[in-house]
Parts: structure tokens; sequence; C-alpha cells
């Protein structure tokens, strides 16, 4: 499964069209935030998303949880988003 990291700075137009095309490819991506900014940036990101793929007859639906990274020497908890396509429900 791939792995998408957002940071703060990170733009939501551009994250959602990555988490799309790999929606459409792959049915599921992972997408990992550290901190305030980029959860944020994230929880953005999937909503745009899903307005993407809707033309395409997908939803998603997202499992969030906390994960332990290991970041030059130093344990940061992130947020994970384990996003996943499915058909589109009529």
């Amino acid at each position: 499964m791939e792995t998408l990291r957002v940071s703060g700075k990170s733009r939501p137009n551009s994250v959602a069209g990555a988490i799309a095309a790999l929606l459409r490819s792959q049915g599921e991506v992972e997408v990992q935030a550290i901190g305030p900014a980029a959860v944020n940036q994230a929880v953005k990101a999937i909503a745009i998303a899903r307005g993407y793929i809707t033309p395409d007859n997908l939803d998603l639906f997202v499992k969030p949880a906390f994960v332990k990274l290991e970041l030059e020497n130093e344990e940061r908890t992130a947020l994970r988003f384990t996003v996943k396509s499915q058909p589109l429900s009529s």
C-alpha cells in the first residue's frame, strides 16, 4: 500500500489528486500526518478526493489510527488514515 506523507504546508488539492489516483489504481492508500496543521490538510485532502472519485462511481471510507514513527532518532506520534475505495451505492 502506498503511503502519502502530508505536512502543514501541503496543498490539499494536490494531495487529493494523488489520493484519487491511488484509489482508482490500487483501491487503497495510507495518508500520514504529524501535527495539527498537517492533520487539517490531510482531512481536507481526503474530503476533496471523495469528490474527485465520485464521477468514477466510487466512494471512500477512512480508518484513522495513531502510529509511532521514528524520525531523526526521535519517536513521534502520527495520525494514519487508511483510505479505501468502494463502489458508490445507489
